[in-house]
């Protein structure tokens, strides 16, 4: 470990003291939630851990689940009243290793009861202008729905455009088109035209996403169908995913199944749904919610590339 990562181990602990007392003084409840669990993450794009647990039967399942983001325990305590809340702390996600990815990674994630993703938006770019303000740096804001985006930068709408629409603009990069859909070309125009030319010092806020993009979130009626989400860039990088939450435990669940029928398809390990959330997800509040990664913003306050460059150790070291 050589001197720059001292520093980059200084950053980091100057941006947790600057996250603590941000959401102390909008009365946020710090809180922690387990990191292994009985129920998995079911994303198709998303690979776990698991872990075998050798103690006594009476203990519940055996085979647990590293947890990908604090969100289900985190939505158990809001549907048991706890109110605003917050957790900093590791996840992991098996298979994301390279110059940009570490397996185990730090998520802040925060819910806001009451909130609509509109209104968390505005809350999620103050804390990353804080963040950038802590390092002496400014950045314009670019507010933009993602079918706007679409048609202000590739002339495409993303709503209405055939398939070879979206591979034209792509035909450079040589992609396989075998079993891509029309999200997933929309996602592949996104990370290889539209995020590289984003400008280094814009935060760019994309929100109300194609309904058959909702993840977690809810979905707006109308033509077409948006689903309520957000996502935010700081240059090039995605920083933070919000949701206005989905609560409706029918409708999860359907979702959750849906996942697992994909996994199917691509010959992967089906998931475990997590039937504590389910149970109770009826009763969470309206609220809004997001997760952002830590590593990525450290990378952007210290300019740089590697991911490395912002860990004690990396994963090939760890």
């Amino acid at each position: 470990m050589g001197i720059g990562s001292f520093a980059a181990l200084r950053l980091r602990a100057q941006l947790y003291a600057l996250i603590r007392a941000y959401f102390a003084e909008r009365q946020v409840l710090e809180v922690e939630t387990p990191v292994l669990s009985a129920a998995g993450n079911t994303e198709p794009n998303i690979e776990s851990f698991s872990t075998t647990f050798s103690g006594h039967v009476d203990a519940g399942a055996r085979e647990r689940w590293l947890r990908t983001s604090p969100e289900y325990p985190l939505k158990r305590l809001l549907a048991a009243g706890i109110g605003d809340c917050y957790e900093l702390g590791r996840v992991f996600r098996n298979g994301e290793a390279g110059g940009r990815h570490n397996p185990e990674f730090t998520m802040l994630e925060w819910y806001r009861v009451g909130w609509d993703h509109r209104r968390l938006m505005q809350e999620t770019v103050a804390l990353v202008e804080a963040a950038l303000a802590m390092v002496g740096r400014r950045a314009e804001l670019v507010v933009t729905s993602y079918r706007q985006l679409f048609l202000d930068e590739l002339g495409i709408d993303p709503v209405h455009a055939a398939i070879d629409q979206l591979h034209a603009p792509l035909a450079e990069f040589g992609v396989d088109p075998a079993g891509l859909g029309h999200d997933d070309w929309l996602d592949l125009l996104i990370t290889h035209k539209l995020q590289p030319a984003f400008p280094r010092d814009r935060i760019t806020v994309i929100h109300d996403y194609p309904a058959s993009q909702c993840a977690l979130a809810r979905i707006r009626p109308g033509e077409p169908p948006l689903a309520e989400r957000f996502e935010l860039y700081l240059g090039r990088y995605e920083l933070a995913n919000g949701y206005y939450e989905l609560n409706d435990a029918a409708e999860q669940r359907a979702r959750f199944e849906r996942d697992n029928a994909r996994r199917r398809e691509r010959s992967l390990r089906e998931i475990p749904l997590d039937e504590n959330l389910l149970g109770v997800l009826d009763a969470l509040p309206d609220c809004a919610g997001v997760a952002l990664g830590v590593e990525r913003l450290l990378m952007c306050l210290a300019d740089t590339d590697a991911i490395a460059d912002v860990l004690a150790f990396p994963f090939a070291e760890a």
